[in-house]
């Protein structure tokens, strides 16, 4: 009796859950929709204000702000301050999609929209949803995971193909060569159509440039199969 009790209270919760869930999908669908076309900007939480990567990256949302496009992010600090601000400096759009973590992630100052989530995988769909391409500044798990969710999204087609451009040579070339040989030529686990997917610079005009030029070849986001 006692484990049926406890089944049934689980089930309640998860109900609920479900709800919760589904408000935090809504209240994204409406708030981005209104926006027009975005770049979503990855990267470390870590990278202090002093860092070269810092300053770069809001070299980069100042760039993709005068491209004429809306600077989304993650809302934390770090390369996630820098972008937003970036954007700010700009008067551009600066969005972020901050997540509520045990250790509380505090939303950065240069928001002008913010958006909270407390599950993660909604977030991520809100990255992607509304974005015209993607940007991967230097950072660690938590941006190599967004950055070949990415990847992965638009090899099997669950979004339409979308301009990824990982900045830092330094940084990123290494990894690359890595696919190339490992997961290329050696075992065969991608296809040699995948590596250009990746454009790696270390220059915010040219990254915008790349976007922009794949854009027009009609490579931007007009659907996301949940």
């Amino acid at each position: 009796m006692a484990d049926q009790t406890q089944a049934q209270g689980t089930m309640h919760e998860d109900v609920w859950r479900i709800f919760r869930i589904m408000a935090e999908f809504v209240e994204g669908f409406e708030t981005l929709s209104k926006f027009g076309r975005c770049v979503t900007i990855f990267g470390s939480a870590r990278t202090s204000v002093d860092h070269p990567h810092y300053r770069l990256t809001v070299d980069v949302a100042r760039e993709v702000s005068r491209g004429g496009f809306g600077v989304i992010t993650g809302g934390g600090p770090g390369i996630m301050e820098a972008a937003n601000r970036g954007a700010h400096d700009e008067g551009g759009i600066s969005i972020g999609l901050n997540i509520q973590l045990p250790f509380e992630q505090h939303p950065n100052p240069y928001i002008k929209t913010m958006l909270n989530f407390k599950h993660f995988f909604v977030r991520k769909v809100m990255f992607l949803k509304y974005t015209s391409a993607v940007i991967v500044m230097p950072g660690g798990f938590g941006t190599l995971d967004e950055m070949f969710e990415t990847l992965t999204l638009v090899q099997t087609r669950k979004v339409d193909a979308m301009p990824l451009v990982l900045m830092g040579k330094d940084y990123w070339t290494g990894l690359v060569d890595w696919l190339k040989t490992k997961m290329l030529d050696e075992t065969g686990y991608i296809d040699a159509n995948d590596i250009p997917l990746i454009h790696i610079t270390d220059d915010p005009k040219e990254a915008v440039r790349v976007i922009t030029e794949r854009l027009k070849k009609g490579e931007s986001v007009s659907s996301f199969d949940l």
